[in-house]
């Protein structure tokens, strides 16, 4: 399997499943709970390759030494990113926070190195460093950076991939992220705000799902059941504890609850030979998790959280025969009041790629999410709140906008100036918090 050229920090380029293109979780990096690594592994929309001449990382080629150990079957990867940003209006407080994430790995094609066909192993570590603008001034639940949230470093994967039957079939087995191989959308990347890269939030949020750079014990399968139609489904543990910083370096560690069960069909218009169809992906899926939680707006536990989801995105115009044009995308996901904090999810946009005369790597996106309380919560929160209020006051849910602008500096770096507006920032805090607007800039280089 080639590996795939990954600029999200959340969907993050551990060498997965490559054809899953859409890293980096970042899917994202969402600053609480489950969610602190919502920036799985999602390889970027496809850009218009530079010059041959052009070295292909900020470190080059080692003096030869990075093409000879590919040739001799071991793949060194490492990526940064940066996002500074600042609340310049409204939102809990004023004020400018850094975040930061590097990543580094090795892909091992256990073929050329021991004459093991199909198999190839995979170690990913991941370091976070920084303040979140969300969870210490804007006081929002969509994480405006993300690669914000678990700020230490750690152990983002160890596991062995299988191909078999010509590349039709896929097996991986070990300790990765889940959102590596399930859910993720490559268009989501030309946006910073976690909702957008990689993942919808809810699925995160709302039971044992875990992105990266949140791993778990797991086993995941892949079958192409033809070109442009794959079937994705596995076993993945739910392990509350590993998110725990004092658990960054053991597997091991205790506290299993259950697993998630995941369902995941893929439909790729313009892969089929021949197809003259404009590119696009589409995605319907559903998960389970085995899990015992509290049941939530009342008392007592509830057995089996689970979801739905259906993602989509389709370039409707092509400029000339290269990567130029635009394309749309679409999120909804649904989740049971019981035991979800987000019920619904909605998000949508566009993005342009390549924007002016010999700037046909650029992007320019254009995005909106929309999540929606569990009106249970909402209702508790009306009943004990020690100052009376109305249901009809709360926030229904919080709203976030964003304008990107991606400069494809080379091959190995982009710098994505970008302007968010927050609505009902405190909807998920109860709080009747000012609609905010954050400025920020994003650097990513492959080393």
């Amino acid at each position: 399997m080639t590996a795939t050229l990954v600029t999200c920090a959340s969907f993050a380029a551990t060498g997965a499943h490559a054809e899953t293109a859409p890293e980096t979780e970042a899917e994202t990096g969402a600053e609480t709970g489950a969610e602190a690594g919502a920036t799985g592994q999602v390889a970027a929309p496809p850009v218009t390759p530079a010059p041959s001449t052009e070295r292909e990382t900020l470190t080059g080629d080692w003096g030869g030494l990075r093409s000879d150990l590919k040739k001799a079957g071991v793949t060194f990867r490492g990526d940064y990113v940066s996002e500074t940003f600042s609340a310049v209006d409204d939102g809990q407080r004023r004020g400018t926070t850094y975040v930061q994430q590097v990543r580094l790995g090795a892909d091992f094609d256990m073929e050329r190195l021991a004459g093991w066909q199909g198999g190839i192993v995979h170690v990913t570590f991941n370091d976070r460093r920084g303040v979140g603008l969300s969870s210490d001034f804007v006081g929002n639940r969509l994480p405006i950076q993300e690669a914000a949230g678990g700020y230490y470093a750690r152990l983002t994967e160890a596991s062995v991939e299988q191909n078999l039957m010509g590349g039709r079939l896929n097996l991986r087995l070990g300790y990765f992220a889940m959102g590596n191989d399930l859910g993720g959308m490559a268009i989501g990347c030309n946006f910073v705000n976690a909702a957008f890269c990689a993942h919808p939030l809810s699925m995160s949020g709302d039971s044992g799902w875990y992105n990266y750079p949140n791993a778990r014990w797991g086993a995941a399968v892949r079958y192409k059941l033809r070109p442009d139609l794959v079937l994705r489904s596995g076993v993945y543990q739910v392990n509350p504890r590993l998110n725990d910083e004092d658990n960054a370096w053991d597997p091991f560690a205790g506290g299993t609850t259950g697993v998630v069960l995941p369902l995941e069909l893929e439909y790729d218009p313009g892969t089929r030979p021949g197809s003259r169809a404009l590119p696009g992906h589409y995605k319907l899926g559903a998960y389970y998790d085995t899990s015992r939680v509290d049941r939530l707006g009342g008392g007592g536990t509830v057995k089996g959280r689970y979801g739905f989801y259906i993602l989509a995105d389709q370039m409707i115009v092509r400029e000339g025969s290269g990567n130029r044009g635009l394309s749309i995308f679409g999120q909804f996901t649904a989740n049971p009041q019981i035991s979800a904090q987000i019920t619904r999810w909605y998000a949508g946009g566009l993005v342009k790629t390549g924007t002016f005369k010999g700037r046909d790597a650029d992007t320019i996106g254009l995005g909106f999410t929309h999540a929606v309380v569990d009106p249970r919560l909402r209702r508790v929160h009306v009943d004990t709140a020690p100052v009376p209020g109305s249901y009809a006051s709360l926030p229904a849910g919080e709203t976030a906008i964003e304008l990107s602008y991606g400069f494809q500096a080379n091959r190995w770096l982009v710098v994505r100036p970008d302007v968010q507006y927050i609505i009902d920032p405190g909807a998920f805090s109860f709080r009747s918090t000012p609609n905010a607007l954050a400025l920020g800039l994003q650097v990513r280089m492959q080393f």
